[in-house]
């Protein structure tokens, strides 16, 4: 089984976490992807979706299921997303693909995060990946001494714009041994919008797709 299809099979799985008649939260990402394909299989049991990028949006109005502003909506049953990496404390890094504030706001107001990912997502440690900070860009160099002063190595990501018109640090080489605490201290920073940690709001579930099924983390 391949990486894609065990993306695919941790999406799959996710459906069964969806209630019937409600608006569905979507992130963002090629294992959203396959959640939003999915989702199109049930369409006409769901009332919608709210999307955490236009991208997301795009997709999922192109299977035909409408997309709603968050502030239209009264509640938010579940939030399905992939990570970019996830501990056993279902602590994740999100923001790979730049939509890290939508994917923290949605998130912050649905009633379950449900994570799917493929095996090589889940670590021990956070920090291998990048950690993306999305930030004001007239505060970029600042942000940047500020995040060096933490203990990390930021790099622009160079030619990137969020949805919100936002640039991205990435910070490299940080071992992230206490996520709650490290999201708090990076937001504190003048000029950051959000950090990809996920740790105040982490996952309920995690669907992880592996060699030999998906494997659900609480």
């Amino acid at each position: 089984m391949t990486l894609d299809e065990m993306k695919r099979a941790a999406a799959r799985a996710a459906i069964a976490y969806v209630p019937d008649n409600c608006i569905v939260g979507v992130g963002t990402g090629s294992t959203a992807n396959h959640f939003i394909d999915a989702l199109a299989e049930i369409k006409g049991r769901i009332d919608g979706a709210v999307a955490s990028s236009e991208a997301s949006a795009a997709r999922l109005k192109s299977h035909g299921i409408p997309v709603y502003d968050l502030n239209a909506i009264d509640r938010l049953p579940v939030y399905v997303d992939g990570a970019d990496e996830i501990n056993h404390y279902l602590h994740a890094i999100k923001g790979g693909g730049a939509a890290l504030t939508r994917e923290k706001i949605v998130a912050a107001v649905a009633e379950q995060f449900v994570c799917i990912a493929d095996y090589t997502k889940r670590v021990e440690t956070l920090g291998r990946f990048p950690l993306p900070v999305e930030v004001i860009p007239m505060a970029r160099s600042h942000v940047a001494r500020e995040l060096v002063q933490l203990g990390g190595r930021p790099v622009y990501r160079e030619g990137v714009l969020t949805d919100n018109g936002n640039v991205i640090l990435d910070v490299h080489g940080m071992s992230i041994v206490e996520p709650g605490k490290l999201e708090g201290e990076i937001n504190q920073i003048v000029g950051v919008v959000t950090n990809g940690l996920f740790a105040r709001r982490r996952a309920d579930v995690l669907l992880l797709g592996t060699e030999h099924g998906v494997e659900t983390y609480r």
